[in-house]
């Protein structure tokens, strides 16, 4: 990617078109505006850590994977197990609030294998 370009909104805008999203659709899981989604991907307003934590809940990836500028270095787990048209607001945040539980199970687990629980 060449200098200047906002890697995190590049990452988001991508994520989120592959999945066919709208920015409504973002807007919405975020309580922001869509205009507030277009100023985060276009790199036209930053965007807060926590909104960035959610973003990959959201996007079911790491935070990693929205930081990263190589596309090709992107883990596997950006692909989506759903299809987002049939899916709602509250289901984008229930899918959202599972990732984290998962996401947290398998950092507790791999802590109990390194230190024993």
């Amino acid at each position: 990617m060449t200098q200047g370009i906002n890697i995190i909104g590049y990452n988001i805008k991508s994520l989120r078109e592959k999945r066919k999203l709208r920015q409504e659709d973002i807007a919405s899981f975020l309580g922001v505006s869509r205009e507030m989604v277009s100023y985060y991907e276009s790199g036209a307003r930053n965007i807060p850590l926590d909104t960035v934590n959610r973003l990959a809940d959201f996007f079911q990836v790491e935070l990693e994977d929205l930081l990263e500028e190589n596309p090709d270095l992107r883990k596997a787990n950006i692909a989506f197990a759903f299809r987002a048209g049939e899916l709602g607001p509250e289901d984008f945040q229930t899918v959202s609030d599972f990732h984290k539980i998962v996401k947290n199970y398998i950092k507790i687990k791999s802590l109990c294998e390194k230190h024993g629980c």
